[in-house]
């Protein structure tokens, strides 16, 4: 039988450490799904260049044609695919991708990673990805865009909450131990 014994979804806002959360995972040996990926294919899919304001619109193309969990049943189509007890999906944003993954497999775990705006802001400019906020106003437009589709709801209604306040390896310690809780 293929499929997924349990499923570790992870949100947060942008900056928070949910990438980070989802590598620590992955080096445990943890396959990682990253739903950020399927948007990503299908603006490449689309002739389009990757940019962020191309991702953006797919992804609100997608969501505005086919429904709230359209990434999220695209990810589960990937799922089907394995044969793994444990799976970290990465990178969600509404609660409407929680419940197309728990329709798949009630066994769906809702992580959240939380750290405050300036803590984000500032780890955002660090890291200095082509789409990151150089300025504060864009950094709150990004912060609208995403509390817009809905993410807001799942970091308030997640199983977990990881705060993200402290240093890279407080954070990956916070990771492994909720790893541990969650798979024993």
């Amino acid at each position: 039988m293929r499929g997924v014994g349990t499923i570790l979804a992870v949100t947060g806002m942008p900056g928070s450490g949910k990438a980070t959360v989802c590598k620590v995972l992955e080096e445990r040996g943890i396959p990682r799904v990253v739903m950020g990926d399927v948007v990503r294919e299908e603006t490449l899919r689309r002739g389009l260049e990757l940019n962020p304001e191309n991702v953006g619109a797919v992804m609100l193309d997608l969501r505005r044609r086919h429904g709230q969990g359209v990434i999220a049943n695209r990810v589960v189509e990937k799922l089907k695919m394995l044969q793994q007890d444990l799976v970290v999906v990465d990178g969600i944003r509404s609660m409407a991708e929680v419940k197309a993954l728990r329709a798949y497999n009630p066994n769906t775990i809702l992580i959240a990673v939380h750290a405050s705006p300036k803590s984000r802001f500032d780890r955002l400019r660090r890291r200095g990805r082509a789409d990151d906020p150089r300025d504060w106003d864009t950094f709150e437009r990004r912060d609208e865009r995403e509390l817009g589709v809905g993410i807001g709801s799942a970091i308030a209604l997640a199983d977990h909450m990881i705060v993200n306040e402290g240093s890279m390896a407080d954070l990956r310690r916070k990771a492994l131990s909720l790893a541990g809780r969650i798979s024993h």
